[in-house]
């Protein structure tokens, strides 16, 4: 559903678009056409004068434009360039003038980054809290299908491997949301033949998220009479020893990672052009191979699909913009322009990852999301095994979206794996893999 006051084409359509067009007006001097002109007592009144459908067009053109012109390190362009979206972004408008804001501020930010000490004092309070980004993903969870699909794919997958099984060892490679585990323990509960005994490993560097999930699970499986144990492992993911994780013979190994694996890719920017770090695989094939050793019967693998990981500003930015155009569309198909809780998901969760996309080079850029095909490499290269998601996994991802009033969410099904899509664009793969 998109509102009346939004283009008719689809946002990352608007994209494609335009990026068949865009080096030949990013080439253009500002001073050579009216169309940057940023002078004079008229200044800005015709743009105020665009319907919505040009607005954004012209939105996407500016955006590209401005890339260009900070990749190509021309100051000039890029301060006319960010002048003009500042016009015309707005936190409050529609899906492309947000997204644009956050863009831009992006940009405006990899700018400042030339000159450390401006970057840290225009940053300093700006930096979400934990608070800011608990309630962030909680208004992600609670309004959008994409987190309930990720944790329904895992869950279902794990009672599907771990069916007739006695004593099952759940290892979380990001142990920071109970209520997945809250859905799995209820469906334990009442399986045939009985619950099995569980133990849960969560990994997290944040040890009081540890605590709190492990007691919120505790009580459940309290309640439920399941016979259970939950083990904190207060870790790096990348430094994990798989002696931690005190896996016992006779358990039924499985291993949820949602969204997890990505940042891993910073960690191999530290030795680029290392022999050695490279003959070894690098940091995430390092994790895999590991985690492999445990000789798990399952692990899901649930990450954004898109290439945000691209060696040029340029490529990873048409990627995001593509990406993130049709997020915020879906989200203004659930949620008002004007609702705050859409400002604090977009402004605490998304907007923090599209400027890491732009702003941020080497360790510092974590949100380095790939496709489907790339992690099917790395799985492969590990050891793993692809292991089909059931027909029941996929019944229920198809009724979850049919809970949502809207029908521009898509489900695909390809090679054993599902992909979450808004409208065309693919944006949450799942895959399942075993020893």
């Amino acid at each position: 559903m998109i509102r009346e006051d939004t283009p008719s084409l689809s946002l990352s359509s608007s994209v494609s678009a335009s990026t068949q067009s865009f080096s030949s007006l990013s080439n253009l001097p500002p001073h050579h056409s009216a169309l940057f002109s940023v002078n004079g007592p008229t200044q800005h009144l015709w743009l105020q004068e665009l319907r919505s459908e040009e607005r954004g067009l012209y939105l996407i053109q500016l955006l590209l434009s401005c890339a260009n012109a900070v990749a190509c390190n021309n100051m000039e362009y890029s301060n006319v360039f960010l002048e003009q979206l500042t016009l015309l972004a707005s936190l409050t408008g529609d899906p492309m003038q947000r997204v644009a804001t956050y863009f831009m501020e992006g940009l405006a930010a990899r700018i400042t980054k030339s000159w450390p000490g401006v970057y840290r004092a225009l940053n300093s309070t700006q930096l979400p809290s934990i608070v800011d980004m608990l309630s962030a993903r909680q208004v992600f969870f609670s309004v959008c299908p994409y987190l309930k699909f990720a944790f329904l794919t895992v869950n279902q997958a794990i009672l599907d491997a771990m069916e007739g099984e006695k004593v099952v060892h759940l290892i979380d490679l990001e142990a920071s949301d109970p209520v997945q585990w809250l859905a799995l323990l209820q469906a334990l509960s009442v399986r045939p033949g009985g619950p099995p005994h569980l133990r849960i490993t969560g990994v997290s560097e944040r040890r009081a998220v540890l605590e709190q999930t492990g007691q919120r699970l505790s009580i459940e499986a309290e309640k439920l009479d399941i016979p259970f144990q939950f083990h904190p492992v207060h870790a790096q993911l990348e430094n994990l020893d798989i002696e931690l994780l005190r896996v016992k013979t006779g358990e039924a190994v499985a291993i949820s990672s949602v969204m997890r694996l990505h940042p891993l890719l910073a960690k191999d920017s530290r030795f680029s052009g290392s022999a050695a770090h490279e003959a070894s695989g690098g940091t995430i094939d390092q994790v895999l191979r590991t985690l492999r050793c445990l000789s798990p019967k399952v692990m899901v693998v649930v990450e954004q699909e898109s290439s945000h990981n691209g060696p040029t500003l340029l490529e990873r930015f048409i990627e995001a913009l593509h990406y993130y155009c049709a997020m915020f569309d879906s989200l203004d198909s659930t949620l008002p322009q004007q609702c705050p809780e859409r400002v604090t998901l977009e402004k605490h969760l998304f907007g923090q990852e599209i400027k890491n996309i732009v702003a941020c080079e080497g360790v510092e850029r974590v949100e380095r999301h790939e496709k489907l095909e790339k992690w099917r490499k790395r799985m492969e290269n590990a050891g793993f095994q692809m292991l089909a998601l059931s027909q029941p996994t996929v019944l229920q991802a198809k009724r979850l979206l049919h809970c949502y009033a809207c029908d521009g969410y898509r489900l695909r099904e390809k090679d054993g794996c599902l992909t979450l899509c808004w409208q065309d664009t693919p944006l949450y793969s799942a895959s399942a893999w075993h020893a």
